[in-house]
């Protein structure tokens, strides 16, 4: 790797959100721009949010690339950490990413040196003709594009075009520095952790692509050997999506022995402790381009399990003992594999010969869950003999609310429900939507209730007995 040129004494501005606004890139920057300064260089840093920045402004928009301009040409260099949220307006229609690249674009032109730091970037802009030749003006105009992994230097070199020249990778980790002098039996008496578990980690901000649950559900069972997954972090945005995804990853910890849910947003020390305290860092991201935490376990020495996404794989191949898988069933081998048990062993079994059924049906469900590589996840049901949870099944025998097929048998008709559905669709499909969450929520209320209140003597239900499963 290679890192960008520069004079000793530049007079440099960073582009970032920023310190003490809770962010990932501002955390990131904050440490960039320490070693910048360590390293003789006068930096100023540009928020688009009040903070600890010497300038902050709205920078969306054509106002934003006009504020960049005004700025950035006191300046040597120009370092901004670009992600789309920063200078595109929510949600961004082709017409405002047209109008936003443009500026941007015309902007870096008009100043000496410009460096993207691309954290994220949507690559299916490159194949949208409307607007990519837009995205490819913008990026055009930096005099430096640095990036974390091979993968994404090849998708601004083959999708957006970009000048092979103009792309240079950069080490993610090489501003990092640790945070905590903790040692693992130190971190460990602090966060309240027992001192003899295997700690499998996941930790950052809670959201849907970030997999989380998948980590959990892949968990499961691994708590009676002597294991614990603790999920740790904030909800950063709090649109619906998010907040299903919280109370999804609640009921999760609720039901599951083992799975330690940790919502708040903790400290960069505390950060550091989780990971010195953990044994495994699991990344089951669904997509992102490359993770801050993966260097972070890597300062510590810690191991990681990580799914082959984005830009994973290349942070993670590299580190000691640590395991790229490809899926679910993957994650939850390795996981069981971290703590010495073989998930691909199983005895062999076969159908009791009493035709008991509902032991028949057990054996079925722990057939799928060996299939599934983890223990069957989801909705509770009551079992044919009632040792199943009972009180939430005839909400579950409910299905979803949905709108009814736009279908006729008479000639033309079908195409006027399509048209009626199409224009109605943005009252009706909040309201199903909510009808469908209160749903869920009270069936899973129901099921948390009738656990709590179970007698001690009752014992859990037979494994597997009256489970549906439900991937996700």
């Amino acid at each position: 790797m290679s890192s960008p040129p520069s004079a000793a004494t530049d007079r440099i501005l960073v582009v970032t959100p920023y310190a003490p606004w809770r962010d990932g890139i501002g955390a990131y920057a904050l440490q960039q721009v320490r070693r910048l300064r360590r390293a003789g260089h006068h930096v100023e840093v540009l928020s688009p949010r009040p903070s600890a920045a010497h300038h902050h402004g709205d920078l969306r928009g054509r106002a934003g690339a006009r504020l960049l301009t005004r700025l950035g040409r006191r300046f040597d260099r120009v370092v901004l950490h670009f992600h789309p949220d920063v200078i595109y307006r929510l949600p961004p229609t082709a017409g405002s990413r047209i109008d936003t690249a443009l500026a941007y674009g015309a902007a870096f032109r008009a100043l000496p040196h410009v460096e993207l730091r691309l954290h994220e970037i949507d690559h299916s802009w490159a194949h949208d003709e409307a607007t990519a030749w837009a995205t490819r003006f913008l990026l055009a105009g930096a005099d430096l594009i640095t990036v974390h992994s091979e993968e994404q230097r090849d998708q601004l070199v083959d999708g957006f075009r970009v000048p092979a020249d103009r792309v240079v990778l950069f080490d993610h980790g090489v501003d990092f520095e640790p945070r905590t002098t903790a040692d693992r039996a130190r971190a460990r008496a602090s966060l309240g952790l027992p001192a003899d578990e295997h700690v499998f980690l996941c930790i950052g901000f809670v959201q849907p692509h970030k997999g989380f649950d998948r980590a959990a559900r892949a968990f499961a069972g691994l708590g009676a050997e002597g294991a614990r997954l603790d999920i740790v972090g904030s909800v950063r945005v709090t649109d619906q999506q998010a907040r299903d995804h919280k109370a999804e990853l609640e009921a999760i910890a609720g039901r599951e022995p083992g799975v330690h849910l940790h919502l708040g947003f903790v400290s960069d020390e505390m950060f550091d402790r989780w990971i010195v305290a953990a044994d495994t860092v699991v990344l089951p991201y669904r997509h992102i381009w490359s993770s801050s935490v993966a260097e972070r376990a890597a300062l510590f020495g810690r191991p990681v399990i990580a799914t082959n996404v984005g830009g994973l794989g290349h942070q993670v191949e590299a580190m000691e003992g640590s395991v790229l898988v490809e899926d679910n069933a993957g994650l939850a081998r390795a996981m069981a594999a971290a703590i010495g048990r073989d998930a691909t062993h199983r005895p062999p079994v076969t159908w009791p010969a009493d035709g008991d059924r509902a032991r028949i049906q057990a054996e079925i469900e722990e057939r799928a869950t060996a299939a599934r590589g983890g223990a069957a996840s989801g909705r509770t049901w009551a079992g044919s003999d009632g040792s199943g949870p009972a009180l939430s099944a005839p909400l579950r025998r409910i299905g979803p609310l949905t709108a009814p097929a736009p279908v006729s048998a008479r000639p033309g008709v079908s195409l006027v429900k399509r048209l009626i559905r199409r224009v109605i669709a943005w009252e009706l499909t909040p309201i199903s939507d909510q009808v469908n969450r209160l749903q869920r929520a009270t069936a899973d209320a129901l099921d948390q209730a009738e656990t709590a209140t179970r007698p001690p003597d009752a014992g859990e239900p037979a494994s597997g007995a009256g489970r549906i499963a439900e991937d996700r």
